[in-house]
């Protein structure tokens, strides 16, 4: 007995650890369903609580007609003493004694409903109030969840090698590598033609000074003095 009652403990144990389990991984969905049943709740108490302002505001008109009635037969006893007609006075104050019964009545349930109406208004106000803070929670449990996850699944890429963005990163270095090794055959390849190529024998020759190199410039401008002085002589011979 004493170990199948280790057993049913220790089953008892793992259907609670399962059932936390499955709460915590599902806790912003419980959270926020009680949230929206709360809601509905504090929606059902506004309903309710404008029934109960309706019969108070039926209860304030019926009062003021019972005070119209009182003055109504007041004035009425008043004129009927003025007549000399007591009978008639007395039972008409009756009924204005009646009257006054039935409004001290409803007085009293007016005052009732309004007693309740000012604890609704407190308990729904409090309740809104305590439903905006859960809400404000639960968008920052969402907000904070979804940080983790974002975070988790960037740990998990850049912590494994075998990653699409350990991957990605790799193909990157390779093309620039390969890149720099095409630029460094195009600067070779320049290195060998200005050494061997035809660019190098026209750096001999201007060096001899044999071709159209640096001296070219002083050439032409010597040429172009020699015409203009040959042009100068030529007018200076010309008859006066």
């Amino acid at each position: 007995m004493a170990v199948f009652s280790k057993i049913l403990t220790m089953l008892r144990g793992d259907v609670h650890s399962i059932g936390q389990s499955i709460v915590d991984n599902n806790a912003n969905r419980i959270y926020e369903q009680e949230i929206v049943e709360a809601k509905a709740h504090v929606a059902t108490a506004r309903q309710d609580l404008t029934a109960v302002m309706a019969k108070e505001m039926q209860a304030t008109r019926e009062i003021e007609r019972l005070q119209r009635e009182i003055e109504r037969y007041e004035t009425l006893a008043l004129e009927a003493l003025q007549k000399d007609q007591a009978a008639l006075a007395g039972e008409v104050a009756g009924k204005v004694a009646d009257i006054e019964a039935a409004l001290a009545a409803q007085t009293r349930v007016r005052d009732e409903l309004a007693g309740h109406i000012a604890r609704l208004k407190d308990l729904i106000r409090g309740a809104e109030t305590v439903l905006r803070d859960h809400e404000r929670e639960l968008a920052m449990a969402k907000t904070t969840e979804s940080v983790y996850r974002a975070t988790a699944t960037i740990s998990s890429s850049m912590g494994s090698s075998g990653s699409k963005l350990m991957s990605a990163k790799e193909s990157l270095e390779r093309i620039k590598r390969r890149h720099q090794d095409t630029a460094d055959r195009m600067q070779a390849a320049d290195a060998l033609e200005s050494e061997f190529g035809d660019r190098a024998l026209e750096r001999k020759l201007a060096a001899a000074g044999i071709g159209a190199g640096p001296d070219r410039k002083a050439d032409v401008l010597t040429r172009l003095q020699q015409r203009a002085a040959l042009a100068a002589g030529a007018s200076g011979d010309k008859p006066a």
